[in-house]
């Protein structure tokens, strides 16, 4: 294996090792010192800014290597044509061949993986700092008596002036029903003056 493929697998065991440090259930406190310190370094931010760059080469290496699996299948399907035609190949012509394909696909899936499996890790990293978040706001809600106090206080306020203005509606509505009670009367009382004073006229 060459150098490049080599550190490329050095990285695969160190994402391999990482994620199942991710995978152990850490108490919370550590838990949070420890992605707590993972973020705030400066020297783990320029660790990870140079892994992205290495991660940009190892997709270059990928790309490479899938195009180098489909030139050995193009050669092992034309070395399949050759002895279907009856020409002789070679054994050690069809083992390096062989050889050829086999080691473009080792290189394949060892760059896939290390791709696929640093997604992974990213998108793990990411997901526990968010649960983490979380968690934290859930402990501030119900750690903060005087905020449950000061909001229940407030609802009591506002349910004592929601009666206050239930009573004067209701005040008010009788007030209504009053006054329209009293126009009636004054109204039939004037319509029965009127009615008097024509009857007199008529007399």
């Amino acid at each position: 294996m060459t150098l490049y493929y080599t550190l490329v697998f050095f990285i695969l065991v160190i994402e391999m090792g990482l994620f199942m440090l991710l995978l152990i259930p850490l108490p919370f406190t550590a838990k949070r010192k420890v992605f707590t310190f993972i973020s705030d370094n400066p020297i783990i931010s320029k660790i990870l800014h140079w892994l992205r760059i290495t991660f940009i080469f190892i997709l270059i290496l990928f790309i490479d290597s899938v195009n180098r699996v489909y030139r050995v299948q193009l050669e092992v399907l034309a070395a399949g044509e050759q002895t279907s035609k009856g020409a002789a190949v070679l054994g050690h012509e069809r083992l390096e061949v062989q050889a050829r394909k086999f080691y473009s696909q080792r290189n394949m899936y060892l760059c896939g993986f290390t791709l696929f499996l640093s997604l992974i890790l990213n998108r793990m990293y990411h997901m526990i700092l968010e649960n983490m978040h979380l968690e934290d706001k859930v402990k501030a809600f119900e750690s903060n008596k005087s905020f449950k106090e000061g909001k229940s206080a407030e609802v009591a306020e506002l349910q004592k002036q929601l009666a206050k203005k239930e009573t004067d509606l209701q005040t008010l509505k009788k007030q209504s029903e009053q006054l329209h009670k009293s126009y009636d009367d004054v109204s039939d009382q004037l319509a029965a003056k009127e009615v008097d004073g024509e009857a007199k006229k008529v007399k």
